[in-house]
């Protein structure tokens, strides 16, 4: 049976966890976010998703997830292989399986390599929707590149929207790394696109899962620790790479 321990192999990114706390979201630089308009309460934004998990036959019902957005949570480490079961979708439901045992979950992957927001919005109510999740993760920050930031914008606030029209809970993950970029460089792209969701997060009040600050994180405060260390290609995470974004996760589902 699979242990949350064997999951987060050696301990190793509990440590980095603890190690993000000092990279809190950065200040969100879209000024299209309400007076007042925050990030959800991480401790109870997921209060209705979790305790549905906590119950037990005959009282319980099936709580479906579903992992929206591009290759990253597909599963693709050295494209072409489609990683599944060390892809941080999966460790997701192994973990919340083990913190929760007696609950029904469905961890269901809409996510295609190549896709950016765009793309991922026109076939939202088809492909997602259509699942009635109760937890919706979104992850297009890498190939959002490939769009103008309003563009994005626009993407993802109508994928938010849409889901919170129905009550569907959302987190927002920032990007993961990409090897031929400094993580520390602030005006680079892809920190731009890590700014723009914690924006959007803020202001749709919805969840955040900061991959890229913990990311960040694990190269800036461990001794000759480099970004390839989590990295299966130069654009998508390694096994480790994926434990510490379900670590990330893990944090919104409190037991």
């Amino acid at each position: 049976m699979l242990s949350l321990k064997g999951i987060l192999c050696s301990g190793a990114v509990a440590v980095f966890t603890a190690a993000t706390a000092v990279y809190a979201a950065e200040p969100a630089k879209d000024t299209g976010a309400a007076a007042g308009a925050k990030i959800a309460p991480k401790e109870s934004y997921l209060a209705g998703a979790t305790g549905e998990m906590k119950k037990t036959w005959p009282h319980h019902r099936i709580v479906n997830i579903v992992a929206h957005g591009h290759s990253v949570p597909a599963g693709f480490f050295v494209t072409p292989k489609v990683d599944t079961f060390n892809a941080y979708p999966h460790l997701l439901h192994a973990a919340l399986k083990e913190r929760y045992p007696n609950a029904i979950i469905n961890v269901i992957v809409t996510a295609k390599g190549g896709e950016q927001s765009e793309q991922g919005a026109a076939r939202f109510e088809r492909d997602v929707l259509v699942h009635n999740p109760d937890v919706l993760l979104i992850d297009y920050g890498l190939n959002d590149r490939a769009l103008p930031l309003d563009r994005a914008e626009k993407a993802w606030s109508s994928m938010i929207e849409k889901a919170k029209a129905k009550n569907i809970k959302v987190l927002l993950l920032t990007p993961t790394g990409d090897g031929r970029v400094d993580i520390n460089n602030d005006g680079d792209d892809l920190n731009q696109r890590a700014n723009q969701i914690r924006s959007l997060a803020a202001k749709h009040e919805v969840g955040l899962v900061d991959s890229y600050a913990a990311f960040k994180a694990y190269v800036n405060e461990g001794q000759g620790h480099k970004l390839a260390d989590l990295m299966s290609m130069y654009v998508h995470p390694n096994r480790k790479g994926h434990e510490i974004v379900t670590a990330k996760l893990l944090e919104w589902f409190p037991q």
